[in-house]
């Protein structure tokens, strides 16, 4: 990974934008020091890098739009980041030095928690896991995590839509946004932060800002829903013979289970035999071999683990003798439980591990998901021989995570920027005509940026192109984010 030596020089605007900038900031809140922007300089999966005029970590909303403001009057494009944990390069700057990288870390006051209302308001550098000890601490929970939840923070999760293992029953992050506080191009600060259940004032602006990826306004707090702590969890790991069994079992659980069933990820046994060589102290949880699992976690704020684990065994019990299900155990503590969890968050880490690979973050609807996987799995390594299709993740929401492994001997960097690309466009074609989304909770950042105006509604992309030509006409918000830069007149 190459980093550039220093920062470019600065043209004489800038060098006035930098002073400015500076005097509003303080020494603490910018910087252009090479060594402190570095690692803000390339993306969480290492594919991109790019170089920035300065780092600027505003304390408050009032400095954003202070900063904004200075931006808007000297062009610098600003590139918002969070935890700089995404998926898809969408908080990473491009290799001009043009932009300045605007850091939310530094607000991350919870500002106001109730467990009254249900609500909790925070600023947007809050991480996860933050949130997740203070609901806790006040006998709440946050409906919504994800594998990166000690360093993803609420502004970025909020600009991405991000999902996780809990959609199933609760939503995206679309679903937990009561309120919104952002700072529009121009530095105005929009205020939506009052959550009202019943509100026909004209468009629901705070739900066009959630998913736009920093590119229509730059989020600095909301208010999020709270649900009460969970008095009972049951957590139970299954082997079947295929994914069509799992979509029937899912059905099955869904009935039974209720509004108690919270997550339902497959993992087949390529993924799981990947992640028990990847990490020594893992183990299986089943005796034996299946060709999928799935992972079923079951939590109630109105019943004990126990009544769940009741619940959950006689389904599971009733699937058994069906012939539906191979085998299945059910988590005899929190800890067993983590543990399953950690074999399925450990997958991508252990298929890493096993040389280069195309991670494609995709979903079609629920019930076509088994056949698509069926269908979508030989026809890419036919195409491609020599590469390993596996597909895995949230089947309760239609969206799997579709990894195509390299050949045998492939060099890491090479491989994904030759042969990988046309994986890509196969998989993102296949999803395309199965009715489908090239992005189910990863956004499109820079890495699909023109993935998604070749595949996308002509129509869609059209008005999206408005609304950011409405919003931003100068385009300095996250510039060559999401939708492709408009050609020059």
């Amino acid at each position: 990974m190459n980093h550039p030596a220093s920062p470019p020089r600065p043209a004489p605007s800038a060098e006035a934008f930098l002073a400015e900038a500076h005097a509003l900031l303080g020494a603490r809140g910018l910087t252009t020091d090479p060594e402190r922007m570095d690692a803000w300089l390339t993306d969480w999966r290492g594919r991109y890098t790019g170089r920035a005029l300065a780092l600027a970590s505003p304390a408050s909303t009032a400095e954003v739009a202070g900063l904004v403001k200075l931006c808007a009057l000297h062009g610098v494009p600003i590139v918002p980041q969070g935890g700089n944990s995404g998926m898809a390069g969408g908080a990473t700057p491009d290799e001009t030095g043009h932009a300045i990288i605007l850091s939310l870390r530094r607000m991350s006051a919870i500002r106001r928690l109730s467990p009254e209302a249900g609500q909790v308001v925070c600023e947007a550098g809050v991480v996860l896991q933050t949130l997740h000890e203070a609901a806790e601490a006040a006998g709440m929970r946050f409906p919504l995590t994800l594998g990166g939840k000690g360093s993803a923070t609420i502004g970025g999760l909020i600009s991405t839509n991000a999902g996780g293992t809990q959609v199933l029953r609760h939503g995206t992050m679309r679903a937990q946004v009561l309120g919104l506080e952002a700072v529009m191009a121009n530095g105005e600060v929009l205020d939506l932060m009052t959550p009202l259940k019943k509100d026909n004032r004209g468009f629901d602006l705070k739900q066009l800002l959630i998913g736009s990826e920093g590119t229509l306004g730059i989020v600095t707090a909301a208010t999020l829903r709270l649900l009460p702590a969970a008095t009972g969890r049951a957590t139970a790991w299954v082997g079947l013979g295929g994914i069509v069994e799992a979509r029937t079992l899912l059905r099955q659980m869904d009935r039974a289970m209720g509004d108690a069933l919270e997550g339902f990820e497959v993992v087949p046994a390529h993924c799981l035999e990947s992640v028990l060589a990847h990490q020594p102290t893992a183990r299986a949880p089943l005796g034996e071999a299946h060709a999928w699992n799935a992972l079923i976690e079951c939590v109630s704020s109105g019943q004990d683990s126990a009544a769940l684990r009741e619940g959950l065994e006689t389904a599971l019990a009733a699937a058994l003798e069906a012939g539906l299900i191979a085998d299945a155990v059910i988590a005899a503590s929190d800890t067993q439980a983590e543990a399953f969890w950690s074999l399925r968050d450990g997958i991508s880490a252990a298929e890493r591990a096993l040389g280069p690979a195309m991670q494609h973050d995709i979903s079609v609807p629920v019930e076509r998901m088994p056949e698509f996987i069926l269908a979508a799995v030989p026809e890419v390594e036919a195409a491609h021989p020599g590469t390993r299709a596996v597909a895995f993740g949230h089947l309760g929401d239609g969206n799997v995570h579709f990894h195509v492994l390299a050949p045998a001997g492939a060099v890491r960097g090479v491989w994904e920027e030759t042969q990988g690309k046309a994986v890509s466009a196969q998989v993102h074609d296949l999803v395309t005509a199965w009715g489908g989304s090239i992005s189910a909770e990863h956004g499109i950042g820079q890495m699909k940026v023109d993935e998604l105006a070749r595949l996308h509604d002509p129509v869609a992309l059209a008005v999206m192109a408005r609304v950011k030509r409405a919003l931003d006409p100068a385009g300095l918000l996250n510039p060559g984010k999401l939708l492709q830069s408009p050609s020059p007149a």
